[in-house]
């Protein structure tokens, strides 16, 4: 690369010669371009690796990110890869989701190739990456906790959606618009002489037929390729045809018809209709409300008996548990939605380890003296329980001195409940399984009553969910919280172990845990609870395996590893948000704390040239304070406001290559020599038009065509000092 643009200005001087007539040589001279002058000093460049003091930092690498298959396919990558590198990084092929196949099978292949090309190569590889939330088949993991399902033994159903009988005033299931005034018969007045009807009235003299509407909401809304059927009573002083409108929510039109016309007369008629909805009764989000125009010119309807089923395939199959409406059951991601009040009571998360089984969370509740069992309580508030439905309340209890406290539901109004009766507790974990009725329908909180007790209480693996004695056509039993960690325990031992059979014997350094801090709350880690939008590849082990993911993580690798092999942790933004850092930091304290062995830690730097000078600094030296090896693990560098390659100019790649140096210098400067991992670069070129990662930016210390930048000279002007 030394004598590219040399060579290249050779072989003009030779086309030029080839074109002369009569062998004469025409008389004139063609300056440079002035861009060619501007950037001909960069030929005077060794290859970048050249550059690296190897007295002053013996053990440093100088690594860059490479394409698994472009490397291993052994031609201009690689030639450019070994020329100026010691170390790769595969971005993509030696992670989960491409290892792991959909049923869990591990294909190391491409991986075994990649070890043996970089050994012919002479470059280290550095192993990327183990336990991170993205780039993973989440597909199989999920697969691996997902509940057991149990077929139903009975037949199809129509499942009710909507059933009015106008028998009380409660008209939250249907509305009128202006034009139909509506009202309730006299009792009698209904279908057969019977109870009330619904009378609508409309005073005619109207432009459109639906300014005298009258809807009927159907919740959840009717989707796409579902069977409904609508059954109802009506009659009409003067005969008139009904249509129905398929409409998103009132006054939402999407379709002009849903269930036909519905015929009415002097007479009640009772109407049937079943319909598989369509896309365009669906649109919008679905059809979650039935429109009947009532017509242009005076009228007086009279509804009665409104019936809209479901069609249920999977039929009716007997009770079963639904899901728990306690969500945070297991306190391994900490106690929201959990506390209470009394006196000199307290109420806390554990210590980890404290929790069912000694393993993880639980929760305590504390009380010194004893009074009436009401004087002390724990609570969790709940949506609304279903008035008359049994709910099976099950949960582990230890307690530090045996005794006896009680459980209920509770309305938070007025304080009365429906309990579960007492249970005894003691030093050893007890499982109970209690059940009591919902007596009324606003039972909206869990109670614990222990003021009656004296000591402490844990509690764990806490459920409370309602026996469905319509269940459909089959049971779904969730795995518990702990039947979850086991199983993906298990899954990043088997992963781990895997990859590390295959490698230990030439990879020999690790990023163990990725980008494990949260952004938003930067001492705290990521989660994936309470999103309903993850991307197809994201799973987080820590959302199952708790805080202590990391600590499993770090161990797994030295067990299966090599003695020799330098473990390290991995973020984003640590020179952006010192908090970050800050947070990475003490999580790294705290899996040590734990017991395992963290070696280093990677700080990626993907960078603009606005990036703030200061914030590197000190992020630098926080990351020297730690003692560790750190290591620059992904570094690259935009153009501030992402400006794209084309429109970079020569102002722009100056300070980028000013920068580069910066953050080269200040790495050689306030890292000491023995904590001294390397950098890895992490896109050697400029990022293609086409790419997933800073498309068509001038990230790199080459262009897409292997020209050298002026980054290139101020990134090894950096590693040299000059």
């Amino acid at each position: 690369m030394k004598y590219i643009n040399k060579l290249l200005l050779g072989a003009v001087s030779v086309l030029f010669m080839a074109s002369c007539v009569e062998d004469s040589l025409l008389d004139y001279r063609v300056d440079k371009p002035e861009s060619v002058v501007q950037q001909e000093y960069l030929n005077d460049y060794d290859v970048l690796k050249s550059y690296v003091d190897r007295s002053a930092s013996p053990d440093f690498k100088l690594g860059a990110g490479v394409s698994l298959n472009a490397f291993n396919e052994r031609g201009v990558v690689y030639s450019h890869i070994m020329s100026n590198f010691d170390e790769v990084t595969a971005g993509y092929a030696m992670k989960h989701g491409a290892i792991v196949q959909n049923n869990g099978s591990m294909n190391f292949a491409g991986v075994k190739n990649f070890i043996a090309t970089a050994q012919e190569a002479g470059v280290t590889i550095y192993g990327h990456t183990l336990a991170w939330h993205a780039n993973q088949n989440a597909e199989y993991l999920n697969s691996t906790i997902a509940p057991t399902i149990i077929p139903g033994t009975a037949g199809p159903t129509w499942d009710p959606v909507t059933e009015i009988d106008f028998e009380t005033d409660d008209a939250s299931k249907y509305l009128g618009n202006a034009g139909a005034a509506m009202e309730f018969t006299a009792d009698g007045g209904g279908k057969d002489g019977e109870g009330r009807a619904l009378k609508i009235t409309n005073s005619g003299g109207h432009a459109n037929d639906w300014d005298s509407q009258f809807f009927v909401l159907i919740d959840p809304a009717a989707q796409e390729g579902e069977q409904y059927e609508l059954t109802m009573d009506v009659k009409a002083d003067v005969d008139f045809s009904i249509p129905t409108q398929a409409h998103s929510v009132p006054y939402a039109y999407s379709f002009y018809d849903f269930f036909g016309a519905i015929p009415a007369s002097s007479e009640w008629i009772t109407y049937t209709k079943q319909v598989t909805v369509s896309a365009d009764m669906a649109k919008n989000g679905g059809a979650g409300a039935i429109a009947f125009n009532l017509g242009v010119n005076a009228n007086v309807f009279y509804f009665d008996n409104i019936s809209v089923k479901k069609y249920n395939e999977s039929g009716g199959g007997g009770p079963v548990l639904e899901a728990s409406v306690i969500t945070n059951t297991d306190f391994e991601n900490g106690d929201g939605g959990w506390g209470g009040w009394g006196g000199a009571s307290t109420r806390s998360l554990s210590a980890d380890g404290e929790g069912y089984g000694g393993s993880g969370f639980a929760y305590t509740f504390t009380n010194p003296s004893a009074g009436n069992f009401w004087e002390a309580q724990v609570a969790y508030d709940l949506a609304p329980l279903v008035e008359g439905s049994n709910y099976v309340l099950n949960f582990q209890v230890k307690a530090t001195a045996p005794g006896a406290i009680r459980a209920e539901i509770q309305s938070s109004s007025d304080y009365s409940s429906d309990g579960f009766g007492s249970f005894d507790v003691s030093n050893e974990w007890t499982e109970y399984t209690l059940e009591t009725v919902a007596g009324r329908d606003d039972r909206n909180r869990f109670i614990i009553s222990f003021g009656d007790y004296v000591g402490t209480v844990y509690i764990d693996d806490v459920t409370l969910r309602r026996l469905n004695p319509d269940g459909g056509g089959e049971q779904i039993i969730e795995m518990t919280p702990e039947e979850k960690k086991d199983t993906i325990t298990a899954e990043l031992d088997r992963w781990i172990a895997g990859m590390m059979e295959v490698s230990k014997d030439y990879v020999h350094a690790w990023d163990v845990v990725n980008e494990p801090m949260d952004d938003g709350n930067p001492y705290e880690l990521k989660t994936g609870i309470g999103n309903n939008n993850l991307a197809a590849d994201h799973f987080y082990w820590q959302d199952y395996l708790g805080k202590d993911y990391a600590v499993m993580a770090f161990n797994l690798a030295a067990q299966y590893g090599s003695p020799e092999d330098k473990l390290f942790i991995n973020d984003y933004n640590l020179e952006y948000n010192i908090d970050k850092c800050k947070g990475l930091i003490k999580y790294v304290e705290y899996i040590e704390e734990q017991g395992a062995r963290v070696d280093g830690i990677g700080t990626q730097m993907h960078i603009n040239t606005n990036s703030d000078k200061d914030k590197i600094v000190e992020m630098f030296n926080l990351l020297a304070a730690t003692g560790k090896l750190i290591k620059i693990s992904e570094l690259d560098m935009g153009i501030a406001d992402g400006v794209i390659t084309a429109n970079a100019t020569e102002a722009d790649l100056q300070a980028q290559a000013d920068l580069y140096q910066f953050v080269v210098e200040k790495y050689l400067e306030l890292i000491p020599a023995s904590q001294q991992y390397g950098i890895t670069v992490w896109s050697p070129l400029d990022s293609p038009k086409e790419s997933s990662w800073r498309a068509d930016q001038p990230i790199g210390l080459w262009n897409l065509n292997y020209y050298r930048k002026p980054a290139y000279a101020g990134f090894a002007d950096g590693l040299s000092g000059n």
